[in-house]
């Protein structure tokens, strides 16, 4: 079944088939209306939320595709247990002007037989890309096989996720993909903890030590304006997690756009976090802007 009328008189269209989905979406653009896209592996949050009503505000329809990638996670990942949570989903995002929900089946992105990969090298080569081989591979893939089926004017994607945008951009330009990438701010718990479908997987003492990446990233902010080494700020950042009880997957400051090592000492910078608390691990970052 392709189409599915939300339970709302007014709600989002449900589409499951990439063929429906293509065609709606340019007859959309064909008469003259500007399309949103917001691409989630859903497990919504207010994160999310704020990208739908983004894309919502700046554009005449808007697309929020739910799909959980399967080529994405590594072996021994949470691909089986990674929430999957279609009704309450729809319902999160029912109001803020949805046209359509693109939900596809695994079988209708990655069909029998299907043989093609996207590899991405350049932002996708450390720190995700070093831990996690073949991660952004998926995340390319996928990316890709979306935008032909959703072919939008704009996707819109969040700054948590910094190395992920930096590589749909890197794709989306080398390939010639004709959609603009708007990244948004990251949307953070009060006690700073950045929004992710993974927060659900902490304990009750593993959520309270969760706040300590938060909390490095703006140690890290402090010592950059005060003009610390970056390697001292590296280590304190370490230190400061390590204390809390977060196993420490890289706590590094580089380079905003190539995630390479810094060539000056006052160049637009980004701090940037992996760490792990008990079976969960959590990502996180925060730009530097250039210090006098």
């Amino acid at each position: 079944m392709a189409h599915v009328r939300g339970d709302e008189a007014n709600g989002p269209m449900i589409i499951t088939d990439p063929q429906h989905m293509h065609r709606d979406v340019l007859a959309a653009r064909s008469r003259g209306r500007r399309v949103g896209f917001v691409p989630t592996m859903g497990a919504l949050h207010a994160g999310h939320v704020s990208l739908v009503k983004r894309a919502a505000a700046e554009c005449d329809d808007t697309v929020v595709s739910i799909f959980v990638n399967p080529t994405q996670f590594g072996p021994g990942e949470d691909f089986t247990r990674y929430p999957r949570t279609l009704d309450a989903d729809i319902a999160a995002v029912a109001g803020c002007g949805v046209t359509w929900i693109f939900a596809p089946a695994a079988d209708a992105i990655y069909p029998n037989g299907w043989a093609t990969r996207v590899v991405v090298d350049g932002p996708a080569r450390r720190f995700e890309g070093e831990l996690r081989p073949g991660h952004f591979s998926g995340v390319a893939t996928v990316v890709c096989r979306l935008f032909m089926a959703v072919p939008a004017d704009v996707a819109y994607f969040g700054a948590k996720d910094w190395q992920q945008t930096l590589v749909v951009k890197r794709m989306v330009r080398d390939l010639g993909v004709p959609v603009e990438i708007a990244v948004c701010p990251t949307i953070r718990e009060p006690d700073g903890l950045a929004m992710s479908s993974r927060n659900a997987y902490l304990l009750a003492d593993e959520r309270s030590r969760a706040t300590a990446i938060h909390e490095s990233l703006m140690l890290a902010e402090r010592a950059w304006f005060a003009g610390d080494d970056i390697a001292a700020i590296e280590h304190a950042m370490r230190s400061h997690l390590a204390a809390r009880g977060v196993a420490v997957d890289y706590a590094a400051i580089v380079d905003r756009e190539s995630l390479e090592p810094l060539s000056s000492p006052v160049a637009n910078a980004i701090a940037i976090i992996a760490g792990r608390l008990g079976t969960t691990r959590l990502i996180d970052n925060h730009p530097l802007p250039t210090r006098g």
